[in-house]
């Protein structure tokens, strides 16, 4: 009989269940953003503040510089040449930008510095991920106090937020909010960085064994890195 001949064919498998199924192309893509479980399970709660924070910043530092690039292009008198007003004389010569090329220099240098602390925060090395945070500190706050040598000789030079004996009246005032604003933002890191840097070597994330925290301090430093950048390229080279 039928019933007792042994089937050719396989049997059937579990069906599967439509919520575990993955969807194809866009549909899938959206599904998984949509529903918060793909996209982000792993980023840390920490790490996505950070990012949103910087995100917002972003935003910030745009307008300021969109603002600058419009005044600039609009204003009537004659811009200052910051070759000329950011020189210095060493030795007789004037150098133009030296000054600001050394703090490009040591701002980005910091940023290799926070990179490998980084590095060494994931090997679980306290000594070398402490050394090197309060070494890209160090950095910071080299650059925040040339920054401060750069302002009092533009203010002793008569350049004040609301006039400039240079030219454009809103020279002053775009660059005191744009290089001040930005040095807050080192300076805040900076004490990020020391506290960071004394919990790592006091071994507060060892006990607990994330040393994320070091890598979202890294965020937050390389943004100020970059962020000077732009500055660097669109008020002192433009």
């Amino acid at each position: 009989m039928a019933a007792d001949r042994p089937s050719s064919e396989a049997p059937s498998s579990t069906p599967l269940n439509p919520a575990e199924a993955v969807a194809p192309g866009w549909r899938g893509i959206a599904r998984d953003w949509s529903s918060d479980k793909d996209a982000f399970k792993q980023v840390s709660w920490g790490k996505a503040m950070m990012w949103i924070f910087l995100l917002s910043d972003t935003f910030i530092f745009t307008c300021f510089l969109t603002g600058y690039m419009s005044v600039r292009i609009s204003s009537t008198e004659p811009w200052p040449y910051a070759s000329e007003v950011f020189a210095l004389t060493i030795a007789g010569a004037e150098i133009p930008l030296i000054l600001i090329a050394i703090m490009t220099f040591v701002l980005i240098t910091s940023s290799g510095t926070m990179a490998m602390a980084v590095n060494f925060a994931y090997r679980r090395d306290r000594v070398r991920t402490a050394a090197l945070m309060l070494a890209t500190a160090a950095f910071g706050l080299t650059f925040v106090g040339m920054q401060a040598f750069e302002w009092s000789k533009l203010i002793s030079e008569g350049v004040r937020p609301w006039g400039n004996p240079m030219g454009a009246a809103q020279f002053g005032a775009s660059f005191f909010m744009i290089t001040g604003f930005h040095g807050l933002h080192v300076s805040i890191g900076v004490l990020y960085l020391l506290i960071v840097a004394l919990k790592v070597l006091r071994g507060d994330y060892e006990r607990s064994g994330n040393y994320q925290i070091v890598e979202i301090a890294g965020l937050y430093w390389h943004f100020v890195d970059l962020v000077w950048v732009f500055i660097f390229a669109f008020f002192y080279l433009w």
